[in-house]
């Protein structure tokens, strides 16, 4: 079977080693694009089912203990919760100390604050690689479209001719090189804006979530309902159990 003269094949079959590193750089860069999307989408669902869950269940529980019971492990607003706890828990031990100069208020608002930072990070995690490949995918493909019309004019000086099927042929692989660049930032830009709003979304859940926390840990009740069910009883199991 022939070769078509104007195909990717014969881009990579007359290219040198710069045109097909190019060409591998920009594939391995969709590859490592496409991951992200993939995996960020998979997580961030994820997290919008425990922000639901958090944002019901968790609050329909008598106690803390049975509420991050429900949300499971490996949820990320059971972890703050988990933080939470831990820092009541702490304070009440370790009345007396130095630290206890520190109000119980800030004490719990620092680690919650510790904790939904962390999370945020793993939320976040990746979200450069798209970035920078979205950013820089089309002048990789524009370096690699200079790169081989330069060689085609070299190749068509030195030959002498001119005419439009000698020139198409080279022209045309090299500005292929152009189109591949868009093909690869397009999806990673796209799919970077999408998550980032998602992240935003899923953030100012955790921050919610946390503040109806320190308002329970220090009032003994939801910050928008002071009548919550099981409030104070989850106030008793977390100083209760230190």
């Amino acid at each position: 079977m022939e070769v078509s003269p104007y195909g990717l094949e014969s881009l990579w079959s007359q290219g040198d080693f710069v045109t097909k590193g190019v060409a591998v750089l920009l594939v391995a860069m969709s590859i490592a694009s496409w991951y992200v999307i993939a995996t960020k989408a998979l997580q961030l669902m994820q997290y919008r089912r425990a922000a639901r869950a958090a944002g019901h269940e968790f609050w329909d529980a008598t106690s803390l203990t049975e509420g991050t019971a429900t949300l499971g492990n490996g949820n990320p607003f059971a972890d703050i919760a988990e933080a939470g706890v831990t820092a009541m828990r702490h304070h009440e031990a370790h009345k007396g100390h130095l630290h206890d100069q520190l109000s119980v208020s800030d004490w719990i608002t620092l680690s919650l604050r510790q904790a939904i930072d962390e999370t945020s990070a793993k939320l976040q995690s990746g979200m450069a690689v798209l970035a920078s490949v979205g950013s820089t995918a089309p002048f990789v493909g524009l370096f690699g479209t200079v790169w081989g019309i330069y060689h085609a004019l070299v190749a068509i000086g030195t030959s002498g001719q001119a005419s439009i099927d000698k020139v198409a042929g080279p022209v045309g692989e090299a500005l292929i090189m152009t189109a591949l660049g868009l093909a690869v930032a397009i999806p990673a830009t796209f799919g970077y804006n999408a998550l980032v709003r998602g992240n935003k979304s899923v953030i100012a859940k955790m921050n919610k979530f946390g503040f109806d926390l320190h308002a329970l840990f220090v009032t003994g009740s939801r910050a928008n309902d002071t009548n919550t069910p099981g409030a104070s009883g989850a106030k008793l199991v977390a100083v209760g159990g230190a």
